[in-house]
C-alpha cells in the first residue's frame, strides 16, 4: 500500500518535535518524573478525568499558562517576587533589574511549569506529589519587600487563592476557546472542581471550584492590582520589534491579552478589532495551536500514563497528601537541589 502523503509529511515532524522535545524540555525538566508506571495507578486524577482531557493538548496546554502568567503579573507583588527571587528580569553588569525580560530565565520558568501542570495532570501519585513538594519549598523562601515598602509572602493565603485563580482560569479559557472539542458548562466546571487538588496541594484554602467562583474570585483582587513597568513593557505596542516564536511576539501577546476578562483587559488598554478580523486572527490561532497538536500527536509522557492504565485503574485517585504547616523549612539551595 501506498502511504499517504500527509503521513510521510507528519511522522517526520512528530519525530523532530519529540527529538526537540526531549533535549530542550524533557531532560531538563522531567528528570525523575514517572509516567510509565506503577502500573494501574490513576495519579491525582485519572484517565477518565476532566483534567487528562484539557492537559492532553500540549499547545494549549502551554498557551494557558502564557495566559495565566500574563494575568498573574498584574499583581505588583508578584512583579517584585519575580524581580527579587527569580531569573525572569534581565540584569546589568552589577546585578540590577533592567526591567526586561531574561529569555533564558523566562525559558527555564516555563520548562519548570510546563513540567509541573503535566506531571500533577497525569503523572503518577507519586510523581504529583513530589512535584508539589518542590513548588511547595520554593514558595516558602519567596519573602521580601517591595520598593513601595508592602511586604509579601507567596504563603499568604490570599496570594495562593489569586495564583491558584489566575493558572485554572487561564488552562481552562484557553481550552474553552481552542479546543476542537471543548468542554463546557458543567463539564467545565467538573474540570474546575478537580483541578482544585492542585491547589490544595499548594498550601491553597477556599478555592474556587467553578469558571464562576474563579472569575469572582479574580475580580475581587482588583484593588491589589496595578501596571507594573515590567509588565506594560513587555506588551502592546513595546512588542512591535520582538521577535516571534509560538508564544512570542505581537500577534501571540495580542492571542494572550485577548483572552483577558474586560476588567483586566482595560488594564493594558486592550481593545478587541472590528468582528471580521476579531474572528479571523482568532481562527488563525486556532488553525495553528490545534494543526501543531494533529502533527505532534499526545507527547510521550501522556502515551505512557495512557498504557499504564489500559484496563482502567486499580484504585480511585488518591487527594493530595499535604497538611498545609508540615514542610520542613529549607534554605533556598535546598528548595532548588529538589528540582
Amino acid at each position: 500500500m501506498v502511504p499517504l502523503p500527509h503521513r510521510t509529511l507528519v511522522r517526520p515532524l512528530a519525530e523532530r518535535f519529540d527529538d526537540h522535545f526531549d533535549t530542550q524540555v524533557r531532560s531538563r525538566f522531567f528528570r525523575g518524573l514517572e509516567f510509565a508506571g506503577p502500573e494501574g495507578d490513576p495519579g491525582w486524577f485519572g484517565p477518565d478525568s476532566a483534567v487528562w482531557y484539557v492537559h492532553s493538548h500540549t499547545p494549549l496546554l502551554s498557551f494557558g499558562l502564557a495566559c495565566a502568567a500574563f494575568l498573574e503579573g498584574l499583581d505588583p507583588s508578584i512583579y517584585w517576587m519575580g524581580v527579587h527571587h527569580s531569573r525572569l528580569i534581565a540584569r546589568d553588569d552589577d546585578g540590577r533589574p533592567t526591567g526586561g525580560l531574561d529569555q533564558e530565565g523566562a525559558a527555564v520558568r516555563f520548562g519548570h511549569s510546563l513540567s509541573f501542570f503535566i506531571g500533577t495532570a497525569y503523572g503518577s501519585t507519586a510523581t504529583a506529589e513530589r512535584l508539589a513538594r518542590t513548588v511547595r519549598a520554593m514558595h516558602h523562601t519567596v519573602k521580601g519587600t517591595r520598593p513601595d515598602g508592602l511586604a509579601y509572602d507567596a504563603d499568604d493565603p490570599r496570594w495562593l487563592r489569586w495564583n491558584y485563580a489566575t493558572v485554572v482560569w487561564g488552562l481552562a479559557t484557553a481550552h474553552e476557546r481552542y479546543h476542537p472539542r471543548p468542554l463546557r458548562g458543567k463539564d467545565l466546571d467538573r474540570y474546575y472542581g478537580e483541578f482544585v487538588r492542585v491547589g490544595h496541594a499548594l498550601g491553597g484554602t477556599d478555592l474556587p471550584t467553578t469558571k464562576a467562583e474563579t472569575l469572582e474570585c479574580l475580580k475581587a483582587h482588583l484593588p491589589c492590582l496595578a501596571l507594573t513597568h515590567g509588565q506594560a513593557a513587555r506588551t502592546g505596542p513595546n512588542l512591535r520589534d520582538a521577535p516571534t516564536t509560538l508564544l512570542t511576539g505581537p500577534f501571540m501577546d495580542w492571542a494572550i491579552r485577548d483572552t483577558l476578562p474586560r476588567w483586566a483587559a482595560s488594564m493594558v488598554m486592550h481593545r478587541p478589532p472590528n468582528p471580521v478580523e476579531l474572528r479571523a486572527r482568532r481562527t488563525a490561532l486556532w488553525l495553528v495551536l490545534n494543526g501543531v497538536h494533529a502533527t505532534i500527536g499526545p507527547i510521550r509522557e501522556f502515551r505512557q500514563a495512557q498504557a499504564r492504565v489500559p484496563a482502567g485503574t486499580t484504585r480511585a485517585p488518591v487527594a493530595p497528601a499535604h497538611t498545609p504547616g508540615t514542610d520542613p523549612a529549607r534554605t533556598r539551595e535546598q528548595a532548588e537541589a529538589m528540582a
